[in-house]
């Protein structure tokens, strides 16, 4: 696909006064975390316009994270399925996964903030992680809010995170999974807003969360942008990641946005299917609704109750996503589709077996339509966001392959 540089850019920008996408977003909280999030938005702001923090963001991304990440060609997947495949390699980030991005992004704002004290919430344990680990580094409280169930299969990152000196809140309410660790999350962030910031792992939550996470992640397709023009000269025709709150995916998807030519995808979880219920997937079979302060594409029953959900991948376990989606959703900018158990499963035993890459559950789903649907992308160059490696998952794997 050829650049063109003059297109107009209609997606991508910040959102309205209201913290608004379109229609999407706002902010649903307690008045009481309605002044710590206008400190937030201002000091985003202030620090995103500052070359000395963006300085100290960049040089922390270079020497402590490992970016940028390469783009590697993917010979034998293209070969199986009859277009060229390359993937963006954030499971080689530090950590393991693009979460650290966001995490190091904001601990460095809280600091400039004069907050000590740092909360955030985890499902799959990659963003717990990354958090963690960014504490440690720069001498910060971390308390971790993780579900029941995502403790028990997620649980090396449970001692990751312990022996980097986090705090694991196991939380046993709800479906003890990611929902569930966002509302405690919110309870504490609520009580100890003074002395606490809460970093939010996706592009979810109130304003200004789905706005930073975006700006903070963006570091991924600006570097793929130019990374893949320089390997071939032209655009991708696809770009795809997967899609649970939607961190990785938008941070995937920002700088090609207003690309017109580049078409680009978003993989949800599909669960056990979705005429079963038992998925996690709001932008292909939910509605809009209000959950964990921002309004989005959620999955609810006909009364606005949301509903449980179900994914082998805890990353993507989430009844909800992030508002920007929805306005692309809805826009027609990306197109939104849904991956299953099984397909996300035999996607991951494609690429340890083709590519010698082992993905992260989450990441499987994101190369599930090559191989499910391989017919629409024949002829063509994809570039697949591999948003994580898959060590957190191998016991879960161990048990589903029969091992």
């Amino acid at each position: 696909m050829s650049v063109n540089a003059e297109q107009p850019a209609p997606f991508g920008v910040r959102p309205d006064s209201r913290g608004r996408f379109g229609e999407f977003g706002g902010q649903y909280v307690p008045e009481t975390l309605m002044p710590a999030l206008a400190e937030l938005a201002s000091e985003f702001d202030a620090a995103w316009a500052d070359p000395s923090f963006r300085q100290s963001f960049d040089h922390y991304l270079a020497e402590y994270v490992g970016r940028p990440t390469p783009i590697t060609f993917l010979s034998r997947i293209s070969q199986e399925v009859g277009c060229q495949v390359y993937a963006k390699r954030e499971d080689l980030c530090h950590t393991g996964a693009h979460k650290i991005n966001n995490a190091l992004g904001q601990c460095l704002l809280a600091l400039r903030m004069g907050k000590k004290r740092i909360i955030a919430e985890t499902g799959a344990g990659q963003h717990g992680v990354a958090t963690a680990t960014v504490c440690a580094k720069f001498g910060l409280q971390c308390v971790v809010y993780m579900g029941e169930e995502d403790t028990v299969r997620q649980r090396l990152n449970v001692v990751r995170m312990k022996l980097l000196g986090a705090e694991v809140r196991s939380v046993s309410t709800g479906t003890k999974t990611l929902k569930d660790a966002m509302n405690e999350a919110m309870r504490d962030w609520v009580t100890n807003v003074e002395s606490t910031h809460y970093i939010i792992g996706s592009a979810a939550g109130p304003h200004p969360y789905p706005y930073l996470v975006r700006e903070l992640q963006s570091v991924i397709s600006k570097e793929a942008r130019s990374q893949f023009i320089e390997l071939k000269g032209q655009l991708p025709d696809w770009g795809i990641a997967c899609v649970g709150g939607g961190s990785n995916a938008i941070g995937f998807f920002a700088s090609f946005l207003n690309d017109k030519g580049m078409k680009l995808m978003g993989v949800e979880a599909g669960g056990l299917g979705l005429s079963s219920g038992k998925h996690a997937a709001p932008l292909t079979a939910g509605s809009p609704g209000v959950l964990h302060g921002s309004f989005s594409y959620l999955m609810q029953d006909g009364d606005g109750q949301v509903l449980e959900t179900h994914s082998v991948s805890a990353g993507l376990d989430y009844p909800g996503v992030g508002p920007e989606h929805s306005q692309l959703k809805d826009a027609g900018r990306v197109e939104y589709t849904a991956a299953d158990d099984q397909q996300a499963l035999d996607a991951l035993q494609k690429l340890a077996r083709l590519e010698g890459i082992i993905c992260a559950f989450e990441s499987a789903h994101a190369f599930a339509p090559l191989f499910s649907n391989p017919a629409k992308f024949k002829g063509q160059t994809v570039l697949v966001n591999l948003s994580g490696r898959g060590d957190k998952d191998m016991e879960t794997a161990a048990r589903l392959f029969e091992f």
